[in-house]
């Protein structure tokens, strides 16, 4: 089998048991489409050891970095520039992104900004931009970073899998 043919097998194949978990039995816990987005970080990184800790570094920091410009938002800090308060919240937390690069876990830039958008884009429409600093499963933050973990590691070993099938 040729090594293409087995990496989109293990990926058809696990993508279907990620899909069955993360929509029944982890519903609520785990979301499909931010491990879905994890995974293909962990190969578009480099798809090995290094990548798969890049992917959930990077994409856990964005999230946090999110968590971070919810939370200033939704409390109406910097309130009083009106219309601008959210874009320059949003620069202050975005510069991070980028500007930490230098740091070997955190040096891919897409991993950063991708868990940035999901955590924000998870909170504004489902409506829980308010809930970046609740201990639970509300937590925007918290959802991405759980399902950021679940879905590198599906990546790692549809990977593994694809390797053995390619023999």
């Amino acid at each position: 089998m040729s090594k293409l043919t087995a990496l989109a097998l293990s990926i058809a194949v696990l993508g279907g048991v990620w899909a069955f978990l993360a929509l029944n039995p982890l519903a609520g816990v785990a979301l499909v489409w931010v491990g879905f987005i994890a995974w293909g970080c962990y190969f578009h990184t480099g798809g090995d050891d290094a990548a798969l800790q890049k992917t959930i570094a990077g994409m856990s920091f964005g999230a946090v970095m999110a968590g971070v410009a919810l939370y200033l938002v939704s409390a109406g800090t910097l309130a009083g520039l009106g219309a601008l308060a959210a874009p320059v919240i949003i620069a202050v937390t975005v510069f991070p992104l980028v500007i930490v690069a230098g740091m070997n876990l955190l040096s891919v830039v897409p991993a950063n900004v991708y868990g940035y958008a999901a955590t924000a884009g998870l909170a504004l429409t489902a409506g829980t931009a308010g809930n970046a600093t609740a201990m639970d499963l509300t937590n925007p933050v918290i959802l991405v970073a759980i399902s950021v973990v679940i879905g590198a590691l599906f990546g790692m070993v549809s990977g593994k899998l694809a390797g053995m099938l390619g023999k």
